[in-house]
């Protein structure tokens, strides 16, 4: 439902389609803002654009959809179906669980069930948050057992796991809820994701990038790293020494904000220990919450093996994830916060036609599961569908 998000994926496309067919170099032209980005999908054959669908799904658009999906996919069959509806109500953030009450979002997952019951598909995987274990409605109805339970009654044998994907060589502390169904079967074995704790440090997720202030932006640049650099960066599908490094910018932060940054960032540094705001001087305490949420400012700890959870709400202000680089004094760029969700390098994120910027690009990154991620769940998904 999401232009910037469906301008995303159609670049995406784009770019496979480009280097399938070896053109990758109209793709390079438009990173560097040579061609607009109606020039650059006019290059591009309309049924891969066409194939992202920006729509609401709901009671309305639903059969619509299906004829959409079914005109795309001709004779066809879909084998696999991915996806998770909004996560904000089975949040174990008190606030978002409470602001979700009775919305109606809360059953997003019923839809999902009409796209299994419609195709039929022979597995599906279903991504959320851990709160989702406990959720439940103002009845006491836990959203699982619904789920669970409308999943059977579509033909599926389901099984879930809570992965936190700093166990798969990703970078991040990030435990999600994967229910894996299989149709026609009474039980299964659920398929095991391989891969080791990573074993460089956050720093050299970082490494590589021109240094930026506050409100800074790199030019789009050819990018050249050696040593674990590399080595991390190439573990984590992030490196492509190919194609230039776009969207390295950063959002602008007032004095009181900046002053802050440096305590915290010094704190780590010099004690290894996180700031609390109520520690602050009273000058620099400008948030009228001041009872929770105290850990609201965060350095990204570079000298760790892993990052705490990148999520949306760096798209409203980058307080959570600050650079570990004292100089610096700033939050993580768009690029730096892709890296941390392991996205390539020549990954580009849109921005909708009306709004342009870094909102948007840092929306998307935090509602997203780390790329490697979802390789690792495609890849042990594979014995399921033979």
């Amino acid at each position: 439902m999401n232009e910037a998000a469906c301008f995303t994926l159609k670049t995406r496309m784009a770019y496979h389609w480009l280097k399938k067919n070896g053109k990758l170099a109209d793709y390079c032209a438009y990173l560097r803002g040579e061609i607009s980005r109606d020039e650059f999908y006019k290059k591009i054959p309309s049924q891969i654009l066409d194939s992202v669908i920006n729509e609401e799904v709901g009671e309305k658009t639903l059969e619509s959809l299906f004829e959409k999906i079914d005109a795309a996919k001709g004779e066809e069959t879909i084998d696999l179906i991915v996806g998770g509806p909004p996560c904000q109500a089975y949040s174990l953030v008190g606030r978002a669980r409470k602001s979700m009450e009775g919305n109606p979002r809360n059953y997003l997952f019923r839809y999902y069930i009409e796209f299994l019951k419609h195709y039929k598909p022979k597995c599906f995987v279903f991504e959320n948050v851990v709160g989702l274990l406990s959720a439940a409605d103002k009845d006491g109805n836990k959203y699982l057992d619904m789920m669970i339970d409308g999943f059977k009654d579509a033909g599926y044998t389901t099984s879930y796991e809570t992965i936190n994907t700093k166990t798969l060589g990703i970078p991040q502390a990030r435990k999600r809820v994967i229910i894996i169904g299989v149709r026609g079967k009474k039980k299964f074995k659920y398929p095991k994701m391989r891969g080791r704790p990573f074993k460089y440090t956050v720093n050299e997720m970082l490494d590589g990038l021109p240094a930026l202030p506050a409100g800074g932006i790199a030019e789009p640049f050819d990018i050249k790293v050696s040593g674990d650099t590399k080595a991390a960066l190439k573990a984590t599908g992030v490196l492509d020494e190919a194609i230039p490094v776009t969207q390295h910018q950063v959002r602008p932060n007032n004095a009181n904000d900046l002053e802050i940054y440096k305590r915290v960032v010094e704190l780590w540094n010099k004690e290894h220990k996180r700031l609390s705001y109520d520690t602050l001087p009273a000058r620099l305490q400008t948030h009228t919450n001041r009872k929770t949420f105290k850990d609201r400012f965060k350095v990204v700890a570079s000298d760790e093996k892993v990052c705490h959870t990148v999520v949306a709400h760096i798209h409203k202000d980058g307080h959570y994830y600050i650079h570990p680089d004292i100089e610096q004094n700033r939050s993580i760029s768009v690029r730096e916060a892709a890296r941390l969700q392991t996205f390539p390098d020549n990954y580009y994120f849109e921005s909708s036609s009306k709004r342009p910027g870094r909102a948007a690009p840092y929306r998307q990154i935090g509602n997203a599961v780390p790329v490697m991620f979802a390789k690792k769940i495609a890849e042990a998904m594979r014995g399921l569908l033979k």
